[in-house]
């Protein structure tokens, strides 16, 4: 059963043939197509991705499944990888599930986790969106246009 709170991040991650391609530019930048419906996170969305990632070990963990896509990796290699014991790192994993901020498969008899990418760029998107409110986003986006470069 999918929560109100991250069903705006789940329909953030839709397949793109689902979907009509809209305008991609926000602020002068232009966005990827699959994460157009950004709009969907809501402040409560946003509330609880930004929590889920406000504590160091699951910052490292969402770092960490980012730089390991799109293959992803296997919940006893992540604790492994951070020093952290399993039992917590399942915990941390579990948060970051529910922020809709990692998705998870079963392969045999490990658990391979990923970053949601589509639900990062959806709430950067929002950030923006709503932060700037239209105001000059120039440092932002000039900083933005560096670092994705």
């Amino acid at each position: 059963m999918v929560s109100n709170r991250s069903q705006g991040f789940r329909q953030a991650s839709l397949r793109s043939e689902d979907r009509a391609e809209p305008d991609m530019s926000i602020f002068g930048l232009t966005m990827n197509p699959y994460i157009h419906n950004y709009r969907y996170v809501d402040s409560t969305n946003a509330i609880e991705a930004l929590g889920a990632l406000a504590q160091n070990t699951r910052l490292d963990v969402f770092k960490l499944l980012v730089r390991h896509e799109p293959s992803g990796l296997p919940a006893g290699e992540i604790a492994k990888r951070l020093a952290v014991p399993q039992n917590t790192m399942s915990s941390h994993l579990s948060i970051l599930s529910r922020a809709d901020l990692v998705s998870s498969r079963r392969d045999s008899r490990l658990i391979i986790y990923r970053a949601n990418l589509a639900a990062m760029n959806a709430l950067i998107a929002f950030m923006l969106e709503n932060c700037c409110s239209g105001d000059d986003c120039a440092p932002i986006t000039n900083q933005l246009e560096r670092l994705c470069q």
